[in-house]
């Protein structure tokens, strides 16, 4: 943290169904001095918050237009069908696209599954928010596919959920403006990532030159014997394991008794 940044906030964005709280938990414990603001914001509206320096970073949905802005994608939703819980869906255990073909499919302007061809039939009319439309499938008028975590922020006890096993998924990421990297974004960064307190930002520093290895003083080497001195040097031994007589020296006989 540099010394212009002391006494700041961390001012954290996130869209709705994104729960920061772990991470700002361990930021809280790691940089005390800092506190963190945090921002909901709509998911259409995470971009421009960015941009315009509502805030430091902050949780988004992609796909985003990522024009000044750098991103790290962080985890990938389950995505589920809300229905009414008598509706013939909680028959099974999870659906798939196909089974959906004849429901009637709320579209909201906020939603956040991208889809390269829309499942079912459109609905009569497209709500302005994921809320609005939770509550047209409370009305029985028709049925809603969103992430899991917009499902359990939108909980009701008379609606419930199933997971569509072939339905585009959606993905959480940590986004912040590139020009703007101050050594903040880069702690918050940190943490996300899941680094210890110790471990670096990011920034690769620059290693010291690390001490040469000292040499080891070599002692002279004796030049090698030839074969025949090494030979003369071991002593021979005779068939019988008994050592042989040194040359020069005379066998006594057997004295006379």
């Amino acid at each position: 943290m540099t010394d212009g940044e002391t006494g700041r906030t961390f001012r954290l964005a996130y869209v709705p169904g994104v729960t920061p709280a772990k991470w700002v938990n361990v930021w809280t414990e790691r940089t005390p001095d800092v506190p963190v603001t945090l921002v909901a914001v709509p998911a259409a509206e995470a971009v421009g918050l960015l941009r315009n320096g509502g805030a430091d970073a902050g949780f988004a949905r992609l796909p985003i237009d990522r024009d000044g802005l750098s991103a790290i994608p962080l985890y990938t939703e389950t995505t589920v069908v809300m229905v009414p819980k008598d509706h013939t869906v909680t028959a099974a255990d999870e659906v798939s696209v196909a089974d959906l073909a004849d429901e009637e499919v709320f579209h909201p302007l906020d939603d956040t599954v991208e889809w390269t061809v829309r499942p079912g039939l459109p609905a009569f009319t497209r709500p302005a928010t994921t809320a609005d439309a939770v509550e047209l499938v409370a009305a029985g008028t028709g049925i809603l596919l969103v992430p899991l975590s917009l499902a359990r922020l939108h909980h009701r006890r008379d609606l419930t959920y199933r997971p569509v096993t072939d339905a585009p998924q959606s993905q959480v990421a940590l986004a912040w403006p590139t020009d703007a990297t101050t050594d903040l974004v880069e702690d918050f960064i940190g943490i996300v990532r899941g680094r210890t307190v110790n471990s670096s930002r990011g920034r690769t520093p620059a290693s010291p030159a690390a001490p040469a290895s000292p040499v080891s003083p070599v002692s002279p080497v004796s030049p090698a014997k030839k074969p025949a001195q090494r030979q003369a040097q071991k002593p021979a031994q005779s068939g019988s394991g008994r050592r042989a007589v040194p040359a020069g020296r005379k066998k006594k006989g057997n004295r006379p008794r």
